[in-house]
Parts: structure tokens; C-alpha cells; sequence
């Protein structure tokens, strides 16, 4: 199987919240956001596998800086690694100053989906190429949060956790 660079699967969402999608203080809902962040994982992870996927885990959120009402929200997808079935999903939210139009970065999650088959078994997918110093950045870190997430699950013994003993070890 060829091997797909992260830029192959990259999928950008952009909307404005509506009132419908925020709380009394008049900032976008967690769950709106998760759910934006979902779909575009998704499609991202669809675009590099080309199979059917279903969302595994979101393994990580920060949401660090409020998103007000009337915002436009910019949602960034890019698969940051491949394993046999699985793909990590690295997202980043930005939304735009209303006066300026300058973006800055809101929140960042990770998402794990898995390619299936027509009756829900897990397929292979391709390797994942990455190109810039951010992308092998992701890509290396997965491995650790693979890893991480294996030994926290019992699937996996710390012993045999080789990336996470090298950032404790020389």
C-alpha cells in the first residue's frame, strides 16, 4: 500500500456560530464543537484510507480559549499517523478576529478512527508520509500516545512501551 502524505487527507470546515449552538454566556457549546471536530476528522480519515471509518476514540481536548457567538470557525483536519486499521487525527480550531480577519488558534484535539469493511471489520490502510517539521513532529508523538493509550487498556505491557521507556531513559 502507497504511503499518503498528511496534506492528501486534509479537511478544512469553516461556519459561523449561531445562537442555536451556544450557552447562556453566549459562547459555542463544547459538544457543538466536538461534533464539528468529528465530522472533519472523519472526512479526513475517510480521504486517506478511501474506506468506510468509524471514530475509535477523541483521545484529547483543549479547549483553551472561549468561541463567541457570530465567530467564524475554522476547522483544520490532518491524519498525523497510520497504524494497521487505525488513523490518529490531528485537529486544530481557529477562529477570526471580526474587525481584523487575523485567525488565531482557539483549541486542538486528537481523534482515533478505524477503516472498516461492509460488515464492520477492521482494513488495512496506508502508511502515512509526513513532510514538514510539524507534521513529523505529530507523527512521531503518535507513536508515544499509541503506546500511552495500549498501556493504560492492559493491551499492551509497560515493558513493551519501547517509545515511552526512550523519553525516560538514555
Amino acid at each position: 500500500m502507497e504511503a499518503k502524505t498528511p496534506k492528501d487527507s486534509c479537511t478544512i470546515i469553516t461556519d459561523l456560530v449561531l445562537p442555536s449552538e451556544t450557552n447562556p454566556l453566549g459562547n459555542m457549546f463544547g459538544g457543538e464543537l466536538l461534533a464539528r471536530m468529528d465530522r472533519a476528522a472523519s472526512i479526513a480519515a475517510r480521504r486517506h484510507s478511501r474506506r468506510i471509518v468509524v471514530t475509535a476514540s477523541v483521545n484529547h481536548v483543549a479547549f483553551n480559549r472561549t468561541i463567541p457567538l457570530g465567530s467564524v470557525v475554522t476547522v483544520e483536519a490532518r491524519i498525523s499517523r497510520a497504524f494497521t486499521s487505525s488513523m490518529e487525527i490531528f485537529l486544530d480550531v481557529w477562529i477570526e478576529d471580526r474587525e481584523s480577519g487575523l485567525r488565531s488558534k482557539a483549541n486542538e484535539a486528537i481523534y482515533t478512527f478505524v477503516a472498516v469493511d461492509d460488515t464492520g471489520n477492521p482494513v488495512p490502510v496506508p502508511p502515512v508520509k509526513p513532510e514538514s517539521d510539524l507534521e513529523i513532529e505529530r507523527y512521531d508523538a503518535a507513536l508515544r500516545r499509541r503506546q500511552l493509550s495500549l498501556v493504560l487498556a492492559g493491551k499492551i505491557k509497560p515493558s513493551e512501551a519501547t517509545e515511552l521507556k526512550a523519553l525516560f531513559t538514555e
